[in-house]
């Protein structure tokens, strides 16, 4: 018979074992499998970004790359809606648990550029523009956002249970621009009605001058209005040796030049915003001795502010008409539609700053960067719902990033290693914007 010391020691051993035994680590939150997942698809994304650099197409072209991306996303059993805005493609993902709409945006084209960079997976495409055989590469790093919200989806498809609220993700097409006499990009997106019911919407950028893991935004205009222009004079033609005889519309053309440089020195409230025009074209004349009847100036107009926007188209069309009246010629002036300002909501953009800093560190962060003068058309999204834009890094560490090459140049290059950074923050968007709508209303 055992003594009751001895029950007591084996009662003692077999809790302290059970509870060696049974004890485990607390399960990992959201935002731990996220982190986890972003890093397993992360190969993946690098390939797909090959892939999709070697292949690239111009705007509402872009049939091959909606296909790949198509395939992806229904192959992780997403619903996918195709032809959307010509060539986009839209996937849609349902939480497990009642939440808002939020949209997910890449854009999908490449440009005319022919590519200078010595990479094996180097574009060797070939495309057409404007009519004539054009070299075709990804010259804005548009490969790495499709590849970054194509891992986005595999991620948050693994997690859908405890996601709360649909995501919808948006590959548009066109963002370089429709081809002429055709409509296209977020612009066509919109009217298509991709944002009926849509809460938020979250677009990044990748930039080849910040380098690789760094994240800039600010609230506000975060990149400009664009609007191009055109300018018809008519004069009249006549002998070189005469020109008292005729009406000269390029001299009509320079003065213009020469008098639109002061809209912005002159009449622009420059401690307000930026603005820029800048003539990009002019045409005129067939050769040295005759004086053309028509000159044509092409240019391009970048604003930051909506009254400024409007205020400078009147002064232009006012020095365009009176300059061309003052030498006796006929001046018509055209200005595009263009895109609108690209604009964070500051109430989305406050509530979405802890996720900047939480995914990649404060001092990875800049939160008021300088505006930039280029343009954007998730601009249009952003006209119809709350929209945050942010840029990512895209330049290898250790280089000197400002003296890297510029967007839509041959030597165009961002790192793969960029990529990592728009994952983890596409997906926490998704997951953290709707406790904060809560939270921080």
């Amino acid at each position: 018979m055992k003594r009751p010391y001895q029950l007591s020691l084996l009662a003692f051993m077999f809790l302290a074992l059970s509870a060696f035994t049974f004890k485990t680590d607390p399960a990992p939150t959201l935002k731990e499998r996220i982190i986890e997942l972003s890093k397993k698809v992360e190969p993946k994304v690098i390939e797909w970004r090959h892939h999709i650099h070697q292949n690239p197409e111009l705007s509402n072209r872009e049939f091959k790359t909606a296909a790949y991306i198509a395939a992806h996303l229904k192959g992780l059993g997403i619903e996918v809606q195709e032809g959307v805005a010509k060539t986009g493609v839209v996937g849609i993902l349902k939480g497990g648990k009642p939440g808002p709409v939020m949209g997910l945006r890449a854009d999908i084209d490449g440009l005319p550029v022919k590519e200078r960079v010595d990479l094996p997976w180097a574009s060797k495409a070939i495309g057409e523009y404007q009519g004539a055989e054009v070299p075709v590469m990804h010259a804005c790093g548009h490969d790495t956002h499709v590849a970054i919200l194509m891992g986005v989806a595999e991620v948050l498809s693994q997690v859908k249970a405890d996601l709360k609220g649909t995501i919808k993700f948006i590959f548009q097409p066109a963002e370089e621009g429709a081809p002429a006499g055709e409509e296209g990009g977020a612009d066509l997106m919109v009217k298509e009605g991709v944002l009926e019911g849509m809460d938020a919407i979250f677009g990044l950028h990748i930039n080849a001058q910040t380098e690789v893991g760094q994240v800039k935004y600010r609230p506000e205009g975060i990149m400009a209005a664009v609007n191009s222009f055109e300018i018809k004079i008519k004069g009249k033609q006549t002998h070189g040796s005469t020109p008292w005889t005729g009406i000269d519309p390029i001299v009509t053309a320079a003065q213009i030049i020469n008098n639109v440089q002061t809209i912005v020195s002159r009449s622009m409230p420059l401690t307000t915003q930026a603005a820029v025009v800048s003539f990009g074209k002019i045409e005129a004349g067939v050769r040295s001795n005759i004086i053309p009847e028509e000159a044509t100036l092409v240019g391009t107009i970048r604003t930051l502010d909506a009254d400024m926007r409007e205020r400078l188209f009147e002064r232009l069309r006012t020095i365009v008409k009176n300059t061309a009246e003052s030498n006796e010629a006929e001046a018509t002036l055209y200005i595009d539609k263009g895109y609108p300002i690209t604009y964070n909501d500051p109430q989305l953009t406050a509530k979405m700053a802890d996720t900047f800093v939480d995914v990649v560190g404060a001092q990875n962060v800049t939160p008021n960067m300088n505006a930039i003068t280029g343009a954007e058309d998730f601009s249009f999204f952003q006209e119809k719902i709350p929209g945050l834009y942010f840029f990512i890094g895209g330049a290898p560490k250790g280089v000197d990033a400002e003296k890297q090459a510029p967007h839509h140049t041959p030597d165009f290059y961002v790192d793969d290693a960029g990529m990592i950074t728009g994952i983890n923050l596409l997906s926490r968007m998704v997951v953290d914007y709707p406790e904060v709508t809560i939270s921080k209303k």
